[in-house]
């Protein structure tokens, strides 16, 4: 346990590092975009006495060392400053649309999690028959379809034309089916390959054969001695996509106005609403960051080897 809890530091470590050279790069990427805030904030009609004073406001025209720093110094201290838009502290525009992004991505990592393990065991069992060939087909075009394109589809069969589903909003239970099932697209069928790659490899085994040849159940041969052994690269991607899954909410949220953080992502950069920006991209990375330590751990607790 003492290699394991070494092991653990060592990555919160690395993890800090990277969550320190994030602040650094979204930092500078704002500072390099074509326009001017305070301009954009103040609107065309402000006389540049007006864009000079509200500019001072923003610190804009400190240098870019001394914004970094007042800038740095306040995401130590849990402020992330306060947006130019509504003048309210970032953390507290952050956590208000928040929630609505995790519900989004806890549904959609559920539901990729459960049809692509699903459909990965299925193909691994099914290896070269019709069914693993429609289920490799499904999963291809998955993982190759655009996220707006896929939600802009299933808003026209589901919302207006057979009008089962609202179309946009959080306003009903059911306003989160439709983007939800768009956001776990791309995970299912990642998921479903990773599962079937490892399911068959897995099964090709010596104790799986064993397990056969004692004349274990099917379920049992496939549940316990197959997908348990499996799991360790399947929990690797599930992880992965749950953080990946905050990052493409962001396409998904805006095109069924679900109003979660990445529409507030895309409303602050037309906005150049700095603070908010990099509030949220370093939530983004820090949550990112959170999940490789989370299953850094749960690979212990999945494969006790790993200790060793």
């Amino acid at each position: 346990m003492k290699g394991t809890a070494a092991h653990i530091v060592r990555t919160l470590l690395l993890s800090l590092i990277t969550l320190f050279g994030v602040s650094i790069l979204i930092f500078l990427m704002l500072r390099v975009l074509p326009g001017d805030p305070a301009r954009v904030l103040a609107g065309l009609n402000a006389s540049e006495e007006q864009v000079a004073r509200l500019r001072a406001e923003l610190g804009l025209d400190e240098s870019l060392l001394a914004q970094y720093w007042s800038f740095i110094t306040g995401v130590l201290t849990g402020d992330l400053g306060t947006s130019a838009r509504t003048s309210a502290p970032v953390a507290s525009e952050i956590g208000v649309r928040l929630p609505a992004t995790l519900i989004l991505a806890v549904v959609a990592t559920i539901i990729g999690t459960i049809a692509g393990v699903t459909a990965g065991v299925v193909a691994a069992v099914r290896r070269n028959s019709i069914v693993d060939h429609v289920i490799s087909s499904v999963a291809m075009m998955g993982v190759s379809m655009p996220v707006y394109w896929l939600g802009l589809l299933l808003i026209l069969l589901f919302a207006v034309t057979l009008g089962w589903l609202p179309a946009a909003g959080s306003g009903e239970p059911l306003s989160i089916v439709l983007p939800a099932v768009t956001l776990a697209a791309f995970s299912t069928a990642l998921i479903s390959r990773m599962t079937r790659a490892s399911m068959l490899e897995v099964l090709g085994q010596d104790y799986v054969r064993t397990a056969e040849a004692k004349g274990a159940p099917p379920t049992t041969v496939i549940i316990r001695h197959g997908l348990r052994n499996a799991f360790i690269p399947i929990l690797t991607v599930i992880s992965l996509q749950f953080g990946a899954l905050l990052g493409r909410a962001v396409l998904t949220e805006t095109v069924f106005g679900w109003p979660g953080i990445g529409r507030l992502l895309v409303d602050s950069i037309g906005a150049r609403d700095f603070a908010v920006v990099q509030g949220i991209v370093l939530v983004y990375a820090a949550a990112f960051i959170l999940l490789n330590v989370i299953v850094d751990v749960l690979y212990v607790v999945v494969d006790p080897r790993i200790r060793y």
